[in-house]
């Protein structure tokens, strides 16, 4: 499981870029960057890994503020209705632009109208997973079919009601025919435990927390949610390639201003993403804790967001959660 020690160090680990100051009043002072979830995790270790990158390209200080709560519907909130001048920066999750406005009954914000899209950040895939002492199967199908003939049906754990590991479950059960029953934890370190000692039966879960199971030989894994096989994980095949076609759902985050953001601004800060997405020792340190670091227009994020809603959509529909 990625701690919270490793993230750091492979935060404190990255060369600053070389500064290139380009022409143009933005930025002139600090910078201000939401992150919806709490210290320690992987998105804010990421999004400071970005910060320090951003500093000596762009001449400002890009300072981290940590706004959790409400799934993290507090922190996007204060990014939507912030002054859209260039000094208010948040990222947002494919949980927030796709499936929030479907799960929650009601949201202070409206992630399409609200929200200028900056450019993808990372991905994170999710990989599906049962414990090898526990389960005969050895390859997705092989699985399917032993679930199947399960009395009862299996159970599938996940990180929480909404989250991208309980709605690919959901779906998968949908789209197999499987009977199953979710078991909501509070994240993967309860989950890896539950499904070791048997209490639970497959997850389809963030890779990042399952690689040290996983190498480790106390967890099968049957194939990843990306449309190709995972750099460091070559050995695993992707959903389509075990049997699953469309099956390509992915944790993904990007960097949002508020809508009316100069888009000279937007275009500057895209800019300094890629030159920081460009070297090698960036990537290499995403990968190690099982993020891989990602590139994209502002258009290009907001054609991502669209192309992937629908299933999302489907998937919040099918597992019947609602957040009121």
């Amino acid at each position: 499981m990625t701690t919270r020690r490793t993230l750091l160090a492979v935060s404190a680990g990255v060369f600053a870029a070389p500064a290139v100051h380009a022409q143009g009043a933005w930025p002139n002072r600090p910078v201000r960057v939401i992150v919806p979830w709490p210290p320690g995790g992987s998105t804010d270790v990421l999004v400071r890994l970005y910060a320090e990158q951003l500093s000596p390209i762009l001449g400002q200080p890009f300072v981290v503020e940590n706004r959790a709560g409400a799934g993290g519907n507090i922190g996007l909130d204060a990014v939507a209705k912030a002054a859209p001048d260039g000094y208010t920066l948040g990222i947002a999750s494919v949980g927030h632009l796709c499936i929030n406005p479907t799960l929650y009954a009601r949201l202070p914000y409206d992630p399409v109208k609200d929200l200028a899209p900056v450019g993808v950040a990372w991905d994170l895939p999710n990989v599906a997973v049962v414990a090898a002492e526990k389960n005969p199967a050895r390859t997705l199908q092989e699985f399917i079919t032993w679930a199947k003939a399960k009395r009862g049906g299996i159970t599938y754990g996940s990180p929480g009601v909404g989250t991208t590991p309980h709605l690919s479950g959901a779906l998968f059960c949908a789209r197999t025919g499987i009977e199953g029953t979710h078991v909501p934890f509070r994240g993967a370190a309860q989950t890896v435990p539950a499904m070791l000692s048997g209490d639970v039966d497959f997850a389809l879960d963030n890779l990042a927390s399952y690689v040290p199971v996983i190498t480790g030989g106390q967890m099968r894994a049957f194939g990843v949610t990306t449309p190709a096989r995972w750099p460091t994980m070559q050995d695993i095949p992707t959903m389509a390639e075990a049997g699953l076609p469309d099956f390509v759902l992915t944790s993904w985050q990007g960097f949002v201003f508020p809508t009316g953001t100069p888009p000279a601004t937007i275009e500057r800060l895209s800019g300094a993403l890629r030159q920081i997405v460009a070297q090698q020792e960036v990537k290499d340190r995403f990968l190690r804790v099982g993020a891989l670091a990602e590139w994209s227009t502002p258009a290009q994020m907001t054609e991502r967001a669209d192309r992937d809603r629908p299933a999302w959509v489907e998937a919040v529909r099918i597992s019947g959660a609602r957040v009121e």
